[in-house]
């Protein structure tokens, strides 16, 4: 049979994020976060359902790494909830914090698996929120004091730090569209959001640089590979509006460049900026360009825009039933476009090294009577994004690894416990775990460095 191998020292992974797995939401001094408050307020997460309990990893760590073992992970990608080690987001630290954290990476280390921690994932301390959260600049600094916090307790054994997750989605589904938390529908807010998030990373690299010089530094964001429905005027404006305030916004400041001039003239024209760049201080450009050593792209749709639909976050759908399906999300499966987004990006920002940080499809296959969960059209999914990855290394992306989103079934934001993007399959009501046909598979393509043709 016939493979395609991928480079030598390829880094094969599984990502997850805090609040969406560890459980455990007010104990050992943990504070509150936004998503804390957004899922216990009614009507904010489908079922009612809240990250509580999640899959309660914060007690079941040592079992997931062996787990994580048995699938023959090279590498770990996790979020450092920001309310267990600084409760009030800043100032007082929580030592039960630092100490849980050490432990699970003492413990990934041990077993072999490189921990890829990242520093924010949604979950803003609430405190913070109750005094503007990210549209109030302060937010910044308060995060380069937690980043400062925790590097300095594990700086010396962690190589591989990433300071945001998807501001993109933290900054317009929580401030504008107001689906996530804070839940605040405002675009000036969202844009003021987005600008301190940015910020924040600024500060974020100046103390790991500080604390860990010896590090890699990255960023993770989410741009939606975008195209135009037809060649109407009116379909590529919304293409270029939604490239514009989804994607460019974020890259092309993180890049050294301002931001994208057209798209302050439409933010200015549609009410959005009533000031202009208010919120842009001197040397703000500078602080935000602080150079990285690789760049985190997460990927699960494309964009497929037409008049009337620029404003919207999800995927819109060229046909009613496209060639390769849907997942159980809705979003349409379509791996091409992840060789056009890697190709997009390095052809344009040029990033030294480039990681697939999260992807991966929602399938709800449950385990069969002899407690096998087949979840083939999640192995059809990763297999055919694996190929689209390696057409961009052989195209000279600078590809240097992969991680599956995720790596166990989670609490999924908005949706609560109705969605299932994992490679494990966990019981929420007893926390059983069970290796699903993919990360079977996936063991194999870790262990050949390949996938099959």
């Amino acid at each position: 049979m016939s493979k395609r191998i991928f480079p030598h020292g390829f880094v094969w992974g599984a990502a997850t994020s805090a609040y969406q797995i560890e459980g455990a939401w007010d104990q050992d001094g943990k504070g509150e976060s936004i998503w804390d408050r957004f899922a216990h307020t009614p009507g904010k997460v489908l079922n009612g359902d809240t990250g509580d309990v999640a899959a309660d990893h914060y007690h079941r760590w040592p079992e997931d790494i062996a787990l994580m073992q048995q699938i023959g992970l090279k590498a770990y990608r996790f979020s450092i909830a920001w309310t267990r080690i600084l409760p009030e987001g800043c100032g007082r630290v929580n030592p039960a914090g630092l100490d849980f954290y050490e432990r699970l990476v003492d413990g990934l280390l041990a077993a072999g698996i490189t921990p890829y921690p990242t520093l924010f994932h949604w979950d803003l301390p609430q405190a913070l929120e109750d005094e503007g959260g990210w549209s109030n600049r302060k937010t910044a600094y308060a995060f380069a004091e937690f980043t400062d916090a925790i590097s300095r307790r594990l700086g010396d054994r962690i190589r591989d730090w990433t300071t945001h997750n998807e501001v993109t989605c933290a900054s317009l589904l929580g401030y504008q569209l107001g689906i996530h938390a804070p839940g605040i529908c405002d675009w000036y807010t969202a844009l003021r959001a987005a600008h301190h998030l940015l910020l924040s990373h600024g500060l974020a690299v100046q103390a790991l640089r500080a604390n860990c010089p010896k590090a890699d530094v990255g960023f993770v964001i989410d741009p939606i590979p975008a195209e135009p429905a037809s060649d109407a005027p009116q379909d590529y404006a919304a293409y270029r509006w939604f490239d514009g305030h989804h994607n460019r916004w974020f890259l092309d400041p993180l890049y050294g460049r301002e931001y994208p001039a057209d798209v302050v003239s439409e933010h200015i024209r549609r009410g959005h900026l009533p000031k202009g760049l208010d919120f842009l201080q001197a040397g703000d450009y500078d602080l935000i360009s602080q150079p990285l050593d690789y760049l985190g792209l997460n990927y699960y749709r494309r964009g497929v825009l037409r008049a009337g639909s620029e404003d919207l976050i999800n995927n819109i759908a060229p046909t009613a039933n496209p060639p390769e399906g849907f997942t159980e999300t809705g979003w349409e499966i379509y791996p091409q476009g992840l060789f056009y987004l890697l190709l997009q990006v390095w052809l344009t920002y040029r990033p030294r090294q480039i990681y697939i940080t999260e992807n991966g499809a929602s399938f709800s296959d449950a385990p069969d009577e002899n407690g096998r969960v087949r979840d083939e059209r999640r192995i059809a999914y990763l297999h055919g994004h694996l190929a689209a990855a390696h057409r961009a290394i052989e195209a000279g992306v600078p590809l240097k690894g992969y991680f599956v989103w995720s790596f166990m079934d989670n609490f999924e934001w908005a949706m609560g416990y109705s969605q299932r993007f994992g490679l494990v399959w966990v019981d929420y009501a007893s926390g059983r775990r069970l290796l699903k046909d993919s990360a079977l598979w996936y063991r194999q393509v870790i262990e050949a460095n390949a996938i099959p043709d």
